[in-house]
C-alpha cells in the first residue's frame, strides 16, 4: 500500500498542526484492518513477523478509532493489506463516518463493484486506487497479477459512474515512481488532472519487498528531473504552484507531526516507514503511548533535531525528506534522507548504523569500553563491546571486573545521547550519571567475549531520566540494573524522583 496523503496541504491549517504538536494530539490516524492482500507488489512495505500475532478484532479496531477520535483525529486512513478484502469494511466505514470522521481508503481496486462505489460515494469516502502505468505489462510486473490492469480500471470506471469526483467527494490514483514507469508519469499526471482525479505520486520507501528489489529504483537525478518537470507542467497547464521536494510530488510530507499508524497487530508507529513500535494498544492507551514516546516527541519537534545534510537544507523549515527512507537506510529516524536529490553529493556525511561508538562518546581509549553503536529506537539503544586484554577492567586472568558492567551501561547512555545530538543545529546538552540501583550480576565475561549492552528509558522527569540496562553474551544475561542520569544545560538540582 501507499503512504501518500492528500494533495491539498493535508487539509489542516498551520495553527491546527502546531496545536497538535504542542498537546500531543492527532489530526489523523492511519490504520491497517488486516494484512491479507491478493496482489504481490514488489515495492510493498509490508513485512509480516515470522510468527505473526493475532490481528486486531473488530472491537479492538473500533476502540482504536474511538481513542484516535478522542485525541482530535478527524481523518482515518485505511491501509493494508487490501482493505477491500476486510469482511467488516462497510460496518467500519459506517462507524467511522458516524463519528463525523473523514475516510481515505487505499485500494488496489479489488471488489470496487458498482454497489461498493455507490456506498463509498454516499459516505464521502476518499478512494485512492493503485495506478502505476498505462501499460498492462508494467502493471503485471508491479502487482504480480495478470488481471491487475483490468481490475484497477474497472474500479475507476465504477467510481466515476457512482458520481466521483465532485468538489467534496474525491478520488485519487496512488502511483509509485520506479524505473519501469518513470518515462510515462508526466502523461499519467495529465490524464489524471484532466479527469479531476488527484495524483498521489511518491518515491518508494526502501523496506519490505522493495528493499530486495533494487531493479525498481531510478537514479536520483532521474527522480529530481521528474519532480521539476511535473512542477512546471502543473503550473503552466493546470495553475498549480508548488515547490518540488521528496518524497511526494506536489506535496510536503510532515505527517509525523500530527498522525500515527496502528498496524494490524496493534503496534503504534509514526508511519509505515518508521517501523519502531512505541507501544501496543492492546497493552496501553493510545494517549499514553503518544505522550510517553521519546521518538514521537522528537519527530513532532523535528526542527533542530534532524541531522546531517537535511538539517542544513534550504528547505529544512518545511521539509525533512522522507523519515521512513532515512530510518530504513540509516537506522536513524532523525538521520538525513539518502534518497533525496539534495543529498546526492553528500552521502558520505550521512551516518549509517551500525557505527563506531567513539565519535559519540566522551570517553577515550583505554577507558572507552563500547566499540559499536548497533541501533537506536524509541528511547533505547544497543551497543556492542569486545572484552580485550589491556582494558583497565580486565585482570591478569583475563576476567572482566564486575564494575565494568555498570561502566558499559553508562557509556551506552552517553553514546546514545551523543549520537542523538550529533550534527544538530543547536548546542548539544551535557550529561551526568547520578546513580544506580538494583545492579545484578548474572555471569562472568572474559577476554574475547562479545557483549551486547541494551539501555532503555523507563522514566522521564524534565532533564532527569531513569533507564534500565542489560548486558548479554550470545543472548545469555550477564548483568542488569537501573541508571539515573541528568541531561541539560545547567547544573543538576536535587530531585525527589532520583533520590
Amino acid at each position: 500500500m501507499s503512504c501518500s496523503v492528500r494533495l491539498d496541504g493535508f487539509g489542516f491549517s498551520h495553527e491546527e498542526v502546531m496545536d497538535a504538536v504542542k498537546n500531543r494530539r492527532l489530526l489523523s490516524m492511519e490504520i491497517e484492518f488486516g494484512r491479507e492482500c491478493n496482489f504481490r507488489c514488489p515495492y510493498c512495505y509490508v513485512v509480516d513477523p515470522a510468527s505473526a500475532p493475532k490481528e486486531l478484532t473488530p472491537e479492538e479496531i473500533r476502540n482504536a478509532i474511538d481513542q484516535a477520535h478522542a485525541l482530535g483525529a478527524r481523518r482515518l486512513i485505511m491501509l493494508g493489506g487490501e482493505p477491500m478484502l476486510y469482511p467488516q469494511l462497510q460496518e467500519m466505514v459506517s462507524y467511522i463516518t458516524g463519528k463525523g470522521m473523514e475516510i481515505e481508503l487505499f485500494t488496489n481496486g479489488t471488489n470496487v463493484t458498482p454497489e461498493m462505489a455507490a456506498f463509498f460515494f454516499e459516505h464521502s469516502v476518499k478512494v485512492v486506487v493503485k495506478l502505476n502505468s498505462f501499460d498492462p505489462v508494467v502493471h503485471i510486473q508491479l502487482t504480480g497479477r495478470k488481471w491487475a490492469h483490468d481490475c484497477i480500471h474497472t474500479a475507476l470506471n465504477n467510481l466515476l459512474a457512482a458520481g466521483y469526483p465532485t468538489e467534496e467527494k474525491r478520488i485519487a490514483a496512488s502511483t509509485i515512481i520506479c524505473r519501469q514507469n518513470i518515462n510515462e508519469l508526466k502523461e499519467l499526471w495529465c490524464w489524471l488532472r484532466d479527469r479531476d482525479i488527484d495524483p498521489y505520486f511518491e518515491m518508494i520507501t526502501p523496506q519490505g519487498r522493495s528493499s530486495r528489489n533494487q531493479w525498481l529504483y531510478p537514479e536520483p537525478a532521474e527522480t529530481e528531473a521528474l519532480f521539476f518537470d511535473i512542477a512546471r507542467l502543473d503550473r503552466e497547464k493546470y495553475g498549480h504552484e508548488w515547490e518540488p521536494q521528496p518524497p511526494l510530488v506536489g506535496n510536503k510530507c510532515l505527517r509525523n507531526q500530527f498522525t500515527c499508524l496502528v498496524d494490524a497487530y496493534g503496534n503504534v508507529m509514526p508511519c509505515v516507514g518508521i517501523t519502531i513500535p512505541a507501544g501496543n494498544i492492546r497493552e496501553r492507551s493510545l494517549k499514553s503511548i503518544l505522550a510517553d514516546s521519546i521518538m514521537f516527541g522528537h519527530l513532532r519537534d523535528y526542527k533542530g533535531r534532524i541531522k546531517g545534510p537535511c538539517a542544513e537544507c534550504v528547505q529544512a523549515d518545511e521539509c525533512y525528506g522522507c523519515r521512513g527512507a532515512a530510518y530504513q537506510l540509516t537506522g536513524d529516524y532523525l538521520g538525513s534522507d539518502p534518497l533525496c536529490w539534495h543529498n546526492k553529493h553528500r552521502l558520505d556525511e550521512i551516518i549509517h548504523l551500525p557505527a563506531a561508538a567513539a565519535p559519540f562518546a566522551p570517553q577515550e581509549i583505554p577507558m572507552l569500553l563500547v566499540d559499536t553503536l548497533v541501533s537506536v529506537g524509541d528511547g533505547e539503544a544497543v551497543t556492542e563491546s569486545t572484552v580485550r586484554t589491556g582494558t583497565p577492567f580486565v585482570d591478569r586472568m583475563g576476567c572482566l571486573d564486575n564494575a565494568a558492567y555498570l561502566e558499559m551501561m553508562a557509556q551506552t547512555v552517553a553514546v546514545y545521547h551523543g549520537f542523538q545530538n550529533h550534527g544538530r543545529t543547536h548546542a548539544a546538552p551535557g550529561g551526568m550519571l547520578l546513580g544506580t540501583r538494583d545492579l545484578n550480576i548474572h555471569g562472568e565475561a572474559r577476554v574475547g567475549d562479545i557483549l551486547r549492552i541494551h539501555i532503555r528509558h523507563t522514566t522521564l522527569f524534565g532533564a532527569y531520566s531513569v533507564l534500565s540496562g542489560t548486558i548479554t553474551r550470545n543472548g545469555e544475561p550477564l548483568a542488569s540494573g537501573e541508571l539515573k542520569v541528568w541531561e541539560g544545560t545547567q547544573e543538576p538540582q536535587p530531585v525527589a524522583l532520583l533520590v
